[in-house]
């Protein structure tokens, strides 16, 4: 498993998978400007890879860019699909390569995110993992019905909120988070308890209600844009959902669920460094 930290890594790790595909690639879009990872993927067309594009059917920019870009990928070869309208938002951000390697990002392929952003990005080869994405971004694709099948793959609306309450109920020790704006009332409620149990709580973002003992700063410097969960650090969440209700129940997003204890430890160092400086 591979951890992409943003703003240091930029568009490199993107564009290299993208270089190295050999027969499929299937990409998720929300929001897209980044003309390098457009040429690399057109350029994957030009010597016989199929490329998909799963794109949102709006976003708050409007969906005259997101058309354009459809346009753009059509002309290039790209089979371009629109995600369905049943949702409020589709704000998931994943790519998989060859059928073998799935990148689930917390942020979207802007300038905004990947150069300005605090944010995260997984690179993984664990099969369970690239056969949940696959069956997802099939489902999506042909507009059927989603059942999660790997409680590490997180889905909003399917599975999320059961998975991240018993992530965070789980801990025992501390919870470091990234989160823009925490906000559920059941969620806080979690959270709350765990307080009361003396788990260790630190929140970079917003938190809507005071828990006693919970400490919250502002990330400084950076725009913050994941959202992360360091759980013990043994454990972490990564993904596009804040523990707001309405990313939680009723909007497309995706995260997952990390039990590398070398990747844990590269995030939580990243919070640690984070929080000092904030």
């Amino acid at each position: 498993m591979q951890l992409i930290i943003q703003p240091d890594a930029g568009t490199t790790p993107i564009v290299k998978a993208i270089k190295k595909a050999k027969k499929t690639i299937d990409i998720v879009i929300f929001r897209f400007d980044r003309s390098e990872i457009q040429k690399a993927l057109e350029v994957a067309v030009d010597r016989d890879v199929v490329v998909r594009a799963l794109i949102a059917h709006t976003n708050r920019g409007g969906q005259k860019s997101l058309r354009k870009l459809e346009q753009a990928l059509l002309e290039a070869g790209i089979v371009v699909a629109r995600t369905a309208d049943d949702l409020p938002r589709y704000h998931g951000k994943m790519m998989i390569v060859d059928g073998r390697t799935l990148h689930i990002y917390g942020f979207n392929l802007t300038r905004l995110d990947i150069d300005k952003s605090r944010s995260f990005g997984i690179v993984t080869r664990n099969k369970k993992l690239v056969q949940a994405a696959a069956k997802l971004f099939e489902a999506d694709t042909v507009r059927q019905t989603y059942a999660p099948g790997n409680q590490r793959f997180v889905v909003s609306p399917e599975n999320s909120r059961q998975v991240l309450t018993a992530f965070i109920k789980g801990a025992k020790e501390q919870l470091l988070i990234y989160d823009q704006q925490v906000s559920d009332n059941l969620m806080q409620r979690v959270l709350m308890d765990r307080a009361k149990a003396g788990v260790e709580i630190r929140i970079l973002g917003k938190l809507e209600k005071t828990i006693p003992k919970c400490k919250v700063r502002k990330l400084a410097d950076l725009r913050l844009h994941v959202r992360a969960i360091i759980r013990d650090g043994t454990n972490a969440f990564i993904g596009s959902q804040s523990l707001r209700k309405l990313e939680l129940d009723g909007r497309r997003e995706i995260g997952v669920i990390i039990n590398d204890r070398t990747v844990v430890r590269k995030i939580r160092s990243v919070f640690e460094a984070d929080w000092k400086l904030s």
